[in-house]
């Protein structure tokens, strides 16, 4: 991974483990990428990839989508509070929803993970599992964890959406949904852009440490097969840029570039 320094390394970061946003951080990248990063005070170990890691040149094939990462820090501080992610996209790629279940936000409204599964399991395109703490004034951390899922969602002004869906019970047991619309754009080597606003957890208290998430939804409709994300090595490589803002008032921006291989 080229065009990386040590403040975009840690918003690529921040932004994998933040709900509903690896799948589009992880989705320009090809072969696994390992970052073991000390900034300061700041320890980032990750991971991420797909597979398979050689595609076509010319037609987009189906991939799976895997990543992971820890934050942590050498004085036990803890990192500041993520706001809004939004990244733009190689146009070499592509994502698929034809025949695929369609999932509502009011069916993830109020439910736990089994509930949200459970209300729209054919609109399942993605699963992890995220971790993080809870930090009150004057108290005690308060660890917290929840599986994450993705569900296809409704398209939106001829876009595609995906909503992520968590749970915690800190300090009360509430629901989280965030919606994501994929736009269209048209912009250089750029073809796809995605907003995410993350709620505030526990008030504003809650701090994701850790996560990790696969996608990889495969299904036939009408005789013939689909996968969800699939992608091409067009140019050598793969692309993404990314923004970031923090609730301390933070902006970052990085570019990603990861090569490659054609399959014959």
């Amino acid at each position: 991974m080229s065009a990386l320094n040590a403040r975009s390394a840690r918003t690529w970061f921040l932004a994998l483990v933040a709900v509903g946003t690896a799948l589009f951080v992880l989705a320009a990248t090809a072969d696994a990428i390992k970052v073991h990063l000390r900034l300061g005070d700041l320890l980032i170990t990750g991971e991420g990839g797909v597979t398979p890691t050689r595609l076509p040149k010319n037609q987009d094939a189906p991939i799976t989508i895997y990543g992971g990462g820890t934050i942590s820090t050498v004085s036990g501080a803890y990192p500041p509070v993520i706001k809004d992610i939004n990244f733009e996209f190689d146009k070499h790629g592509s994502v698929i929803t034809t025949g695929l279940p369609v999932c509502t936000s009011a069916k993830l409204q109020a439910t736990t993970v089994a509930a949200a599964r459970k209300n729209c399991p054919g609109a399942i395109v993605g699963k992890g599992f995220g971790r993080g703490v809870v930090v009150f004034p004057e108290q005690p951390a308060i660890p917290v964890s929840s599986p994450i899922t993705l569900f296809n969602g409704p398209k939106k002004g001829g876009n595609d959406t995906v909503f992520a869906h968590f749970y915690t019970t800190v300090p009360a047991p509430v629901a989280f949904v965030i919606p994501i619309v994929i736009q269209k754009i048209s912009k250089g080597v750029y073809g796809y852009r995605t907003e995410a606003r993350i709620p505030p957890i526990a008030g504003g208290n809650g701090i994701p440490l850790s996560g990790h998430l696969t996608i990889g939804k495969k299904w036939t409709y009408k005789g013939k097969r689909y996968s969800y994300v699939n992608a091409r090595c067009a140019t050598g490589r793969l692309q993404a840029r990314g923004e970031f803002a923090f609730r301390d008032g933070t902006e970052l921006r990085g570019t990603f570039f990861q090569p490659c291989q054609v399959r014959r």
